[in-house]
């Protein structure tokens, strides 16, 4: 599906990356660089996916192809989308499922170009406690309320405790193809959005039945 050259580069670059995150560091480092996403609240995905539009280019061309409406994140040989998973939720609890990317899309991905990669990294995440302070640091930083935690208040939902760091602890190379795509769940399946239009399905992929390319640990 991809080049042992390609492998074999990417894992010389992603075994460079950096292994501890702070929230707030990673947060001005984002904003400094005038990279858009760092307002958003789950910056430990969009701070990885920044390290990588920064360090893997020119091997990976940034972004990728796009399908309707959803693009992939990067491509080399074949598309790339760059994704990160926390070991635990913030309740403590061991979390193997990781929501990746439009299922069409990935078939079409596939389709096109005989394989859908993902670059995946994994480690542990700390939580800010009670009192909420990287919140309310964030949110002084940003200068307000985002639309979205503005609609959550509407809404009466409780707010999420934000990550505060983030230890990476290895990256794994997946490549996806037609046999393994029929094998894997969905997520959103039948869900619906506000102004009840469909949801796309996402794949479910579950860390223990998918096995990996390459894994760099740290």
């Amino acid at each position: 599906m991809i080049s042992k050259k390609l492998i074999a580069q990417l894992e010389k670059l992603l075994a460079g990356m950096p292994v501890l995150w702070d929230g707030r560091k990673a947060i001005l480092e984002m904003k400094n660089a005038g990279y858009p996403h760092w307002k958003q609240m789950e910056w430990v995905g969009f701070y990885f996916q920044f390290l990588c539009d920064t360090r893997l280019p020119p091997l990976v061309k940034i972004p990728g192809p796009k399908y309707g409406r959803v693009e992939f994140d990067g491509f080399a040989e074949i598309p790339w989308d760059f994704k990160v998973h926390p070991n635990k939720n913030a309740k403590g609890q061991e979390s193997k499922n990781v929501i990746v990317n439009d299922r069409l899309a990935i078939a079409k991905a596939i389709k096109q170009f005989g394989g859908a990669g993902l670059i995946l990294a994994t480690g542990n995440a700390e939580y800010n406690d009670e009192n909420r302070g990287f919140q309310i640091w964030h949110k002084k930083l940003k200068g307000g309320l985002s639309n979205y935690e503005k609609q959550r208040i509407l809404r009466k939902a409780p707010s999420r405790l934000r990550k505060t760091a983030f230890k990476l602890k290895e990256i794994k190379l997946i490549l996806l193809n037609d046999k393994m795509l029929k094998k894997l769940g969905s997520f959103q399946k039948g869900f619906r959005n506000s102004d009840g239009s469909p949801r796309k399905v996402k794949v479910l992929l579950d860390l223990d039945d998918v096995n990996s390319v390459i894994e760099i640990k740290f």
